[in-house]
């Protein structure tokens, strides 16, 4: 009797002390971790999400852009930090991809972070160069099939980034031969495209209307599942003879494991707030991304799929671990 009331007594000290954690958060500055240098969506995200949350409990949020390996770096330095959600990663869908594509990455996703949510993801648009002899889909697939290695790509990121597996996964559906060039970043990606050193991509929305408006880019599908408002005339890869072809890149945000449940409770619930704001939702329409503002435990079970699914792109495309 004494041990059961010895074990109910702890419950419930664990649940008091838990509150009170959730409470007390945040009690100092947060840092929000970015993979990516300042400027592209991610970075963008992640200063909007910070500028709210800062309104909300009247804490500093620090955007710390620490790019690298593929955002390897900074997801090395959140799994390193102390689990009191006052270090947060907000990352890419390469997250779960890069412990397929390195030998040592550095961190484990699964068991180093603590989802929180899912924060947004856009789809990517087939872009070509204004000379390229395509002006659909087909056709592109129909000059690839009549001089395979022939038509050359541009991914950001490098090997293994979404704009580089998304496209693997098209060769794999088509079944047609394209020369893949990792670029370390989309800024010098999209400036050969525009250029005509390469020509095609499936870049983010972003980096792509603009020019498609300007006549400097030719779209010819869009890869999500449904088309994208910015663009309603622009068909799905789906749409085009490719059932159940839906890509892009996704973002979220983690915390470190042994951050306390109350405090991820806490976080999630800003977020989903935060997601719902007009202006948040406004800003990153315009620009092509898509809120989303997810449970912590949908972002959990997400994040299984998406390793699995991309593992076995990888491993069919034969991509070489770096």
């Amino acid at each position: 009797m004494q041990r059961l009331c010895s074990l109910v007594l702890m419950l419930v000290l664990g649940f008091v002390a838990g509150s009170a954690t959730a409470q007390d958060y945040p009690k100092k500055p947060i840092h929000l971790v970015v993979p990516y240098p300042p400027g592209g969506p991610t970075d963008l995200v992640g200063r909007t999400y910070a500028a709210k949350m800062q309104e909300l409990w009247g804490q500093p949020v620090v955007v710390e852009n620490r790019s690298g390996a593929n955002g390897n770096i900074a997801s090395q330095l959140v799994a390193k930090a102390a689990g009191d959600g006052h270090t947060l990663l907000l990352h890419a869908s390469s997250f779960v991809i890069n412990p397929h594509l390195y030998k040592a990455p550095g961190y484990e996703p699964f068991t180093q972070f603590t989802p929180v949510s899912l924060l947004f993801d856009y789809k990517l648009i087939v872009v070509v160069h204004p000379s390229f002899p395509a002006n659909s889909l087909g056709e592109l697939v129909a000059a690839a099939k009549a001089k395979p290695g022939s038509i050359n790509f541009a991914s950001a990121g490098g090997v293994g980034a979404p704009t580089h597996l998304s496209v693997e996964m098209f060769k794999q559906r088509a079944g047609i031969d394209l020369v893949h060039v990792p670029y370390q970043g989309g800024a010098p990606a999209v400036n050969d495209l525009l250029a005509g050193h390469v020509s095609l991509m499936f870049n983010n929305p972003t980096q792509s209307l603009g020019h498609i408006k300007a006549g400097k880019l030719r779209a010819l599908a869009t890869t999500g599942a449904q088309r994208m408002s910015q663009m309603p005339d622009l068909p799905t890869v789906a749409e085009l003879g490719y059932p159940d072809f839906d890509v892009g890149t996704w973002f979220a945000l983690w915390a470190p494991t042994g951050t306390p449940e109350a405090v991820v409770e806490k976080l999630n619930a800003a977020v989903k707030q935060i997601s719902a704001m007009p202006d948040v939702v406004a800003k990153l329409n315009e620009v092509g991304l898509t809120v989303i503002g997810s449970s912590a435990a949908e972002l959990a079970a997400f994040q299984k799929s998406e390793s699995e699914r991309w593992s076995k792109v990888i491993k069919d495309a034969g991509v070489e671990p770096n």
